[in-house]
Formats: structure tokens, C-alpha cells, sequence
């Protein structure tokens, strides 16, 4: 099947969105499927305002139709609500072509962190968007009962995985000289933090715990700047290539996720094929990712500590096994998450018609790669 991805976020920028669909792609190529990504490095970008690392492609339209145009796609997804995203989406609504999207992240929270948007109007301007299409692929099944009150329809539960070879499992701390300050040595326990240093992750949450031992941060971000100014006690790692985060990952003793506007997560599902248990708020993302029944809070998590007091779920999960951090993650494989994603497909062409695709139950069953 030919399926164009167009999408706002694409190497290299460093984040969930970009893990997941580099992911996906690389999955569904090896289904046989033939994959164009259109993304922002085809076009002119400019800086997204008040978020640095992120570029946006400057009127796409023209561009973006040639290669659709050349491409003829039997599928098309939209995954970003970006000037990408509102291309393709009046691409298809032109030539009465179907297409679904996906919602990877909260934005509207996040232009009212950053610029004092109020939520209801990013919600409304993102409930339009969605609207004329076949398919909303959503994550968590909380954000899928968030956004159906919120006026959304069409939305089709998904998931995402995590590489449990690249994040190999460690029965133990590593040691990592390499994190070491330039005198001295960290003093554990080590509390991680793996994330964009933005507005929606919420970190001065974790940096402002008492905790004992060392706060790690691995990333960048518009907040990096004042954070260092005010926790300069903090060690600042920055962005790492995939291969030396599994070793941070693994040199941890905890992973703290102190954000309440996450969908998914993927950090989480790193830290832990690594062995590392998760603290975090028993919210949307985390409740997915450390709770079996479709992300409902009863008490039972696998793999870390979700807890209203974030330092209380930092110390409790201190005490949880990392090889029960592993099993967890193990539940979740980007094959079984590209099933998923396939079978939710529509026909561009037929309106109504879905790409039927028997899923394989056993993707999830892989507590033999211990």
C-alpha cells in the first residue's frame, strides 16, 4: 500500500512525536507498505514562536501538492496539527479525498502555558480540524474519553511501543562516568528526568523536590535557560543520541515524569526497558502506560509508583524491582503498534473503506525477550 505521512514534526527534532513516527514508518516498510513522509525538511521553515528547536514549514501548499500529487497515495494520514497538517487537510478536503489524523499532544495546554491562549479555544480550533475526516488516532484511552467530552468524534484508540533492544534491560545501576560532574562523582539515588525542558512537561515540579542523591536532566527546551539559573545543583546532560541515552536511562535509579498534559509518554516506556521504575502523577499518559486496564486507576501500577505527591512516588519507586519495570515494557512493541495503526486506515479514494487487517494478538506476548 502507498501511504503519505504528512507530518510537522520529523528529524531533527528530538521528541515523542518524532521517536513514534520514525518508528511507524520503519515498521510498516517492513509490512511491505510503501511510505512518503512529507515533512518540514522539503520546505522554507521558520523558528516556532516561543519554542525553539521546533521549525515550521512557510507556505507548503504548492510544494506539498506536487508531492502528493506525484506520490498518488492510496492512504493518507495527518499526523500534526502544523502548517503541514492544515495543508493536507485542505489537500484532501478539495479532492474529496479521505485521511485520518492523529492527536499526539495536548497543544492547547501548551499555548496556554507558553502564550496565555485560553484551553477552550485550542480545543475548538482543534475540533474543527479533525472534524471532515474518517479517523482520529489517539494514544490513551483517557485522552480518548477527554476528547469525546470535549465534542471530538471518529477517534480510534492506538498505542505505541518502545525498542527493547536499543534500551536493553540492566539488572542494575551502570555505572556512567561520563554523567559525572567535572569534580566528584554523582551521588545516588539518581533521579532522571528525560524530556523537552518546556512548559507542558512541568519539570520545576521534580526540580524543585527535596530529594535525596543527584537530579539528572536529559534535553533542551525554551525553559532550559532560567532552570539552570535557578538549579544549578542539577547535572544538565542536554540532548544525547539515542545510543548514550539507553545508557543514562540505565545509570538511573528512578525516572521522574512530572508532567500532567502528556498522551502517551515514551520516555516512560524507555527508562523502564532499561530497568528504571517510573515516579510520576496518576494522570492520562502514565496511567496508560503503568496500569493494565486501559489506563484505570485502581491502585495497581507495573513498573513504577503513580502517586498525587510526586516525592512520595519518587521514594516508593525507589523500591520497585527493575526487572518488573522491564516485564511492563515489554507490553508494548512498535510492531504491534503499527498493526494497529495499519488497520485504522482508510481508502483515500473510497469514502467509508477501511484497510481490514487481522491483528496478531501475540505481538504483545514478548516476556521471553527478558
Amino acid at each position: 500500500m502507498k501511504i503519505a505521512l504528512v507530518t510537522d514534526a520529523w528529524q531533527p527534532q528530538v521528541n515523542g512525536v518524532v521517536t513514534t513516527l520514525v518508528e511507524l514508518v520503519r515498521e510498516l516498510e517492513d509490512l511491505g507498505h510503501r511510505l512518503e513522509a512529507i515533512h518540514p525538511g522539503w520546505f522554507k521553515t521558520r523558528p516556532c514562536p516561543g519554542y525553539a528547536g521546533i521549525e515550521l514549514a512557510v507556505s507548503p501548499k504548492r510544494v506539498l501538492t506536487e508531492k502528493l500529487d506525484a506520490f498518488a497515495p492510496e492512504a493518507i494520514h495527518i499526523a500534526t496539527e502544523g502548517p503541514l497538517g492544515w495543508a493536507a487537510r485542505s489537500y484532501c478536503i478539495k479532492r474529496r479525498l479521505q485521511f485520518t489524523t492523529a492527536f499526539h499532544t495536548k497543544f492547547p495546554e501548551i499555548l496556554h502555558a507558553a502564550l496565555k491562549i485560553p484551553v477552550s479555544w485550542g480545543y475548538a480550533l482543534f475540533r474543527y480540524f479533525h472534524k471532515p475526516l474518517s479517523g482520529v488516532m489517539v494514544p490513551t484511552q483517557g485522552v480518548v474519553r477527554m476528547l469525546e467530552q470535549r465534542g471530538f468524534k471518529n477517534l480510534r484508540g492506538w498505542t505505541h511501543g518502545v525498542d527493547t533492544g536499543l534500551f536493553a534491560f540492566q539488572p542494575q545501576p551502570r555505572l556512567l562516568p561520563a554523567m559525572n560532574p567535572p569534580m566528584g562523582t554523582l551521588l545516588r539515588p539518581i533521579s532522571l528526568f528525560v524530556g523537552s525542558v518546556s512548559y507542558e512537561k512541568n519539570i520545576d515540579a521534580f526540580l524543585k523536590l527535596d530529594l535525596p542523591g543527584t537530579k539528572v536532566v536529559c534535553g533542551v527546551g525554551p525553559l532550559e535557560a532560567s532552570l539552570k539559573q535557578r538549579y544549578p545543583q542539577v547535572r544538565w546532560l542536554g540532548v544525547l543520541p539515542r545510543p548514550e541515552l539507553a545508557k543514562v536511562y540505565s545509570a538511573a535509579d528512578v525516572f521522574v515524569f512530572p508532567s500532567r498534559s502528556e498522551t502517551f509518554g515514551l520516555v516512560m516506556l524507555e527508562a523502564m526497558a532499561c530497568g528504571t521504575p517510573v515516579a510520576a502523577y496518576p494522570v492520562d499518559g502514565p496511567l496508560e502506560v503503568l496500569c493494565n486496564a486501559g489506563g484505570a486507576d485502581n491502585g495497581t501500577y507495573h513498573g513504577g509508583v503513580l502517586h498525587t505527591d510526586l516525592k512520595m512516588a519518587c521514594y516508593q519507586a525507589l523500591a520497585v524491582p527493575r526487572r518488573e519495570a522491564r516485564v511492563r515494557a515489554l507490553d508494548f512493541s512498535w510492531a504491534h503498534a503499527a498493526r494497529l495503526f495499519e488497520s485504522h486506515l482508510v481508502c483515500a479514494k473510497s469514502p467509508g473503506l477501511t484497510f481490514k487487517v487481522p491483528m496478531d494478538e501475540t505481538v504483545t506476548s514478548l516476556s521471553s525477550n527478558i
